[in-house]
C-alpha cells in the first residue's frame, strides 16, 4: 500500500540574500534611491529650462545677437565627446556586471579591458567636455560677454555652468568607483552596484546636456 506523502514542517524556503545588499528578491535599494533621485534632478533642470524658453520669449533680440557669436560647431564636437563617453561608459557597466573589474591581458587588448579600463576612458572624455566648455566661456569674456552682461548671458552661464558642475560630480564619482578596484581583492556585488548607478547619473547628464545644447545652440 503506497504510503501518503509526508508534509514538511519546516516552513518556507530561505530567501537567499547577499550581505551587500539585502535579499536578492527584492528591488536594489541602491538602483531604486539614485533612480528617485535624479527624478528630483530632472525638475531642477526642467525649472532650468523653463527660465531659459521665457528668457528667449521676452527677449527675442537678445537671442538673435548672441546665438550668432556662439561656435556651434566647436560646441558640437564637445557635445559628441560627452555622448562617446557615454558609450565607454556602457561598455564598462557590461564589464562590471560580469565580475571583470579590470583587464586581463595587454593594454593594447581592448577585447579584453575590464570596467577599470572603460572608466578611465569615460574619465577622460568628460574631463575634456568640461574643459572644453571652460575654454568657450574664456573665448566669450575676451568677446566681452560675461555672466552680467545682458539677460541671456545670464541664463547661459547659470545652466551650462551648473550642467558642468553636474559632470565634475560625475567625474570625482568615477574616480571613486576606480579607486575601489584597487583597495579590495575581490570585486563584490556592492562594487558592481555602484558601478552601475554611477553611470545611470551619467547617461543622464548625458541626455541633458543634449538638451542643452539644441535648445541654446540649435535654436538660438
Amino acid at each position: 500500500m503506497a504510503t501518503a506523502p509526508t508534509l514538511s514542517n519546516s516552513g518556507p524556503a530561505p530567501i537567499p540574500t547577499d550581505p551587500a545588499l539585502g535579499p536578492v528578491s527584492r528591488p536594489n535599494m541602491a538602483a531604486v534611491g539614485t533612480i528617485v533621485w535624479l527624478s528630483s534632478e530632472l525638475m531642477f533642470f526642467a525649472g532650468l529650462f523653463a527660465i531659459l524658453f521665457t528668457i528667449r520669449t521676452m527677449r527675442p533680440e537678445q537671442w538673435a545677437e548672441h546665438g550668432a557669436e556662439l561656435n556651434v560647431p566647436y560646441a558640437a564636437a564637445n557635445t559628441l565627446i560627452l555622448v562617446v563617453s557615454s558609450v565607454w561608459c556602457q561598455l564598462g557597466v557590461l564589464k562590471a556586471e560580469h565580475g571583470q573589474k579590470s583587464r586581463t591581458g595587454s593594454l593594447l587588448n581592448v577585447a579584453g579591458w575590464g570596467m577599470r579600463e572603460w572608466y578611465v576612458l569615460t574619465y577622460i572624455f568628460g574631463a575634456i567636455f568640461v574643459s572644453g566648455q571652460v575654454m568657450e566661456y574664456a573665448t566669450l569674456v575676451t568677446e566681452g560677454i560675461n555672466i552680467a552682461t545682458d539677460s541671456w548671458s545670464s541664463v547661459f552661464y547659470l545652466t551650462t555652468g551648473l550642467h558642468a558642475i553636474h559632470v565634475t560630480g560625475g567625474l570625482i564619482a568615477f574616480l571613486l568607483i576606480i579607486a575601489r578596484t584597487y583597495t579590495t581583492r575581490d570585486y563584490s556585488r556592492a562594487q558592481q552596484t555602484g558601478a552601475v548607478v554611477t553611470s545611470y547619473y551619467w547617461h543622464f547628464v548625458d541626455v541633458v546636456w543634449i538638451a542643452l545644447f539644441a535648445a541654446i545652440y540649435l535654436l538660438g
